[in-house]
């Protein structure tokens, strides 16, 4: 908090908006720079996560995803949480996947987790879905966070965590 203090911010002076087209050369590289933080890389590749966020603006425009942003008071990107819905395979019914959710390890424990969250938690139910998935990996450091907005571990036939997490029913998340 000290931090944002120094630098003239409040947990106020944060927007949250959709990502479009326009963001792409700014969130290819929070999202190679955030990676690599998360999983202690030297080298961020840049280009790739670019390259992957054109093409699902181009590629997969179906309305089935949408992306977070987390903005500073400068307009500088600092997170970004990406949701997909899919079709349960054996029924009608619409779940998510709380595919990605990262910030810069110096905007993590401010609160700013956790209100992206509630906003993905909203936008899914939105959309009239009412569970959400996240494919991770255990050695993922914010898997304290994932536990920590009521995600539940889920484990592999061999009774192995594998780093993914449930949220069986997000009606009943308290996330403000």
């Amino acid at each position: 908090m000290r931090r944002l203090h120094e630098s003239g911010e409040t947990i106020d002076s944060f927007t949250f908006r959709d990502a479009s087209e326009n963001d792409i050369p700014e969130l290819g590289r929070l999202h190679a720079i955030t990676w690599a933080e998360t999983y202690n890389s030297k080298n961020p590749n840049i280009q790739l996560r670019q390259y992957q966020w054109q093409k699902a603006f181009t590629e997969e425009n179906d309305g089935s995803w949408f992306c977070i942003l987390v903005v500073n008071k400068k307009t500088a990107l600092v997170g970004f949480a990406k949701g997909k819905t899919n079709k349960d395979e054996h029924s009608t019914q619409l779940h998510g996947d709380l595919n990605k959710i990262y910030l810069l390890s110096e905007y993590q424990r401010l609160g700013l987790g956790k209100k992206l969250f509630g906003i993905v938690v909203q936008r899914f139910l939105s959309k009239g879905v009412n569970n959400m998935v996240l494919f991770g990996v255990p050695q993922n450091p914010s898997c304290a966070f994932h536990e920590a907005m009521g995600g539940e571990r889920l484990y592999s036939e061999k009774g192995t965590f594998d780093g993914c997490y449930h949220w069986p029913d997000l009606k009943k998340l308290s996330i403000n």
